[in-house]
């Protein structure tokens, strides 16, 4: 069953926007960030992430976001040129911000965190007036980042390409991508999130990202259904809960919630599966498939982001993937 119709001939079939910064991923795991001394660095945050992602699939993509004035700025823009990702609608800053970063512990392959450094940082200073109506007319899908919603300007540049979106028919996709230390209180983040979440499509997020949003709502049991179905009454088609280890759970206007099996992993580190899972889900989703072959899909990609050190170098191809779920089916692959 078709839960989701795309728009035809249009001349891009995916953009994002929101946050553009820089990973620096620990190179000694197994051990503290206070005793790691090296880190590679990558393009990062999780828009970026799923673009990239999705381009690697290849579909024609683009960014829209806002880059410091500087080297690392310069790194970003390059690299989503070098991966074929229309940066016409990345624009660069003039105020003096810095590029966001993010640097990450490996401890084990359970045992991983981010410490980000977001002061005066150059992507939510994105405005209104930079987004560009035309990218957006021109896109079959509109991705949108929890993230960009936390501070204004951005948070306004969103809205505004929400209503672009809704006035060209893109499908609206909201990765929910709840970083609490950009934002001031969990009530604004409950208010914006779900302001911003009325108008999507397809809305992905952690059984704890659907809870913050839920701060003024009644569903003590936390249960699934329940929040599955309150966006059914505004735009969204798809609902997708993630449960960590327990997997993934797809809802339906029609009250039916779609589990798919999962894939082993030789695991290095947890952070960048909801990135490439996302890309591999909506790539599915676009190609017509079952939500049941897109879960998997979502989830082979994840499996392959999580066996390697980086997110974004890491996000694979299509070839990729397939042979991936074939080597998993032969048995070839397993859990470590």
């Amino acid at each position: 069953m078709t839960y989701v119709t795309f728009p035809e001939a249009k001349e891009l079939d995916f953009v994002a926007i929101g946050r553009l910064c820089i990973d620096l991923n620990a190179n000694e795991i197994h051990r503290p960030m206070e005793e790691t001394m090296t880190f590679t660095k990558y393009v990062g945050g999780s828009p970026a992430n799923i673009t990239i992602g999705m381009s690697r699939l290849g579909m024609k993509t683009a960014f829209i976001g806002k880059i410091a004035n500087d080297q690392m700025g310069r790194f970003i823009a390059s690299y989503l040129e070098r991966n074929a990702i229309d940066t016409s609608n990345v624009v660069t800053d003039r105020t003096g911000s810095v590029t966001g970063l993010a640097f990450t512990e490996i401890k084990s392959p359970t045992d991983c965190s981010i410490l980000m450094y977001r002061d005066n940082v150059a992507d939510l200073k994105l405005t209104p007036d930079e987004v560009q109506e035309s990218l957006i007319a021109g896109a079959k899908v509109l991705l949108i980042s929890g993230t960009a919603l936390a501070q204004s300007p951005s948070r306004e540049a969103v809205f505004q390409a929400l209503n672009y979106a809704k006035k060209h028919g893109a499908i609206i996709v909201f990765d929910l991508d709840y970083r609490p230390y950009t934002w001031t209180s969990p009530e604004e983040t409950a208010v914006y999130y779900n302001l911003a979440a009325e108008k999507c499509d397809i809305i992905l997020g952690t059984r704890e990202e659907f809870d913050m949003m839920e701060k003024f709502e009644h569903n003590p049991e936390k249960d699934d259904h329940i929040t599955a179905a309150k966006w059914f009454d505004y735009s969204a088609k798809i609902v997708i809960i993630k449960h960590g280890k327990e997997g993934s759970i797809a809802y339906t206007p029609d009250g039916v919630g779609h589990r798919a099996k999962s894939f082993p992993a030789k695991v290095v580190k947890t952070f960048g599966a909801g990135d490439s899972y996302a890309a591999g889900f909506i790539y599915g989703v676009m190609q017509g498939w079952t939500l049941k072959k897109s879960m998997e899909y979502g989830s082979a990609a994840a499996c392959i982001v999580i066996s390697s050190h980086s997110c974004s170098d890491a996000m694979p191809t299509a070839a990729a993937v397939d042979d991936y779920i074939e080597r998993c089916n032969r048995g070839e692959i397993t859990a470590s």
